[in-house]
């Protein structure tokens, strides 16, 4: 056991938990989900985590790490006209899809076989309206909002996965001492709520359908290749089952889904952590204990949140997603060939469009696979 280990696992779930918790909230928010369901839905996420990162890191001796699908919950924040309850659903749809996948090995080399320029498109469709809202709360409080746009940038270039943090911390601070918080709310237990789902074809294909594609294209995938560049060699299957089990779980209570962590991971897996490959996987504990923590202070966490300027969590939120931005038009963008049908599946996504009650991302992934589909035609 070396220092290292907690460390970096705990810098990890920090990171992780700060540098996303406004896209958690905005997400439950465009659902309308009250404060008690929000919190609840951050307790039960996070206790989903630390269920899976104890077992799959023991199990498989590997530092395995997951955290809550990051893109997904922006496809959620950034659709429109779905209750809580259908949330929930599209949750739980989604939850028994991973499952199939970690039990079926051909759904995984299906979605694997989704080209990435394509995926790419999509989830930068889903997560510019994020990076655009962020830039258009300055006017509602320049003052605040220009330095912590500046001090990212600076942050990032000595430390990029705390400039985030950093931002959030600062500029809570900030606001609370120049009198735009009027108090912090007093400290609360978490608890959970049972809500129950609502199964809707339009939930189902507009939320649960884009939220399972983005899961597994830009976050499962991404979390095994990680950790297949750290030296490991995991069964796909159990890892991704596993998260889909938890997710099915903890959906009821409002939680979204969880998968395989990227950047968390990329903190725990590296040779900072240990010399040694095979004691790297005592990180699991440890983040899994910081998400234990986070749950069982859910409930404060969000209240605090509640009382943030709403220009703050705006401009969290934009500035959490601006590194999945750059890095999902880079791979859109890349192939030549398939550049224009990642074009069209970015601003098809991005427009919000919503047909016969189904989301943009939907329409996104369908309009640049069709595409891309005519090209390949064209080129025989």
């Amino acid at each position: 056991m070396r220092l290292s280990i907690p460390i970096s696992a705990f810098v990890a779930a920090i990171v992780g938990f700060g540098g996303t918790l406004a896209i958690v909230i905005a997400a439950a928010k465009a659902v309308g989900a009250t404060q008690v369901e929000t919190a609840s839905g951050v307790t039960a996420i996070c206790l989903a985590m630390t269920a899976e990162c104890l077992w799959l890191s023991w199990r498989t001796k590997m530092p395995v790490i997951t955290a809550w699908s990051t893109p997904g919950l922006a496809l959620v924040a950034a659709s429109s006209g779905f209750s809580m309850g259908e949330a929930v659903g599209a949750y739980i749809v989604t939850g028994v899809l991973l499952v199939a996948t970690g039990l079926f090995g051909p759904l995984t080399r299906l979605i694997s076989r989704i080209p990435a320029s394509v995926a790419s498109g999509m989830l930068a469709g889903i997560v510019v309206t994020f990076a655009i809202n962020a830039m258009k709360a300055i006017p509602a409080d320049p003052w605040l909002i220009l330095p912590l746009i500046a001090a990212f940038f600076v942050i990032r270039l000595f430390n990029p996965a705390l400039s985030v943090l950093a931002v959030l911390v600062g500029g809570g601070l900030a606001a609370f001492l120049t009198g735009r918080v009027g108090g912090l709310p007093a400290p609360e237990l978490s608890t959970l709520t049972v809500i129950a789902p609502h199964f809707t074809a339009k939930a189902i294909i507009g939320l649960a359908l884009p939220l399972y594609l983005v899961t597994m294209a830009s976050q499962n995938l991404s979390g095994l290749a990680v950790l297949r560049a750290a030296g490991y060699h995991p069964e796909p299957g159990p890892l991704i089952g596993v998260t889909g089990l938890f997710s099915l779980l903890s959906a009821p209570f409002g939680a979204g889904t969880t998968n395989l962590a990227a950047i968390s991971a990329a903190i725990c897996t590296g040779p900072d952590v240990h010399p040694d490959p095979a004691e790297r996987w005592k990180t699991g504990p440890f983040y899994a204990l910081a998400y234990l923590v986070f749950a069982i202070f859910g409930a404060s966490l969000v209240a605090i949140f509640a009382v943030l300027p709403q220009s703050l969590i705006v401009l969290v939120a934009g500035l959490a997603l601006m590194g999945s931005l750059a890095n999902a038009l880079a791979i859109a963008l890349k192939d030549e060939g398939e550049r224009m049908a990642a074009t069209v599946t970015f601003v098809v996504t991005a427009s919000g469009l919503t047909l016969f009650g189904v989301g943009a991302a939907f329409w996104g992934l369908i309009a640049g696979l069709v595409v891309l589909f005519l090209d390949m035609l064209k080129k025989r």
